[in-house]
């Protein structure tokens, strides 16, 4: 069983899964967000499935001050669609500056602009299943 990560946006949901010990996320290929919503929660739903995801975290991008926001919104109302369509538990976690982190990373790295778009996704979603893994490692 696997943890699944996701780090929500309008255009990509970049994605990160555990291992089987719930120790380490890595890294997902990007996914492009379809025309329907029904598509998305569909496309989670076979990936959740084929590898035996237990448990989805998504990330909510709050303001710097704890409130939240359209994005915020948008991504807690992803996660209640996430959770009816798939049935699994979905856990909502604080992810404020995961983004920006994961630019700062890339940049070190010395990644070209055109390559850091999709990895910075990947990169978010799995700072948010890291620090989600971390906090909850006893529970498993």
């Amino acid at each position: 069983m696997r943890v699944l990560g996701v780090d929500y946006g309008r255009v990509r949901l970049g994605l990160a899964m555990s291992d089987e010990g719930f120790v380490l996320a890595s890294p997902l290929p990007h996914y492009h967000r379809a025309r329907s919503l029904h598509e998305d929660l569909r496309y989670i739903a076979n990936l959740a499935s084929e590898h035996d995801i237990k448990r989805i975290v998504i990330g909510l991008p709050l303001h710097m001050n704890g409130s939240i926001g359209e994005m915020a919104e948008e991504a807690a109302g992803f996660a209640d669609e996430v959770e009816r369509s798939t049935g699994l538990v979905v856990e909502r976690i604080d992810e404020r500056l995961t983004t920006a982190e994961a630019e700062r990373t890339l940049l070190e790295a010395d990644v070209s602009r055109k390559k850091r778009k999709g990895l910075r996704d990947s990169l978010a979603a799995v700072l948010i299943l890291q620090s989600y893994l971390d906090r909850e490692r006893s529970e498993f």
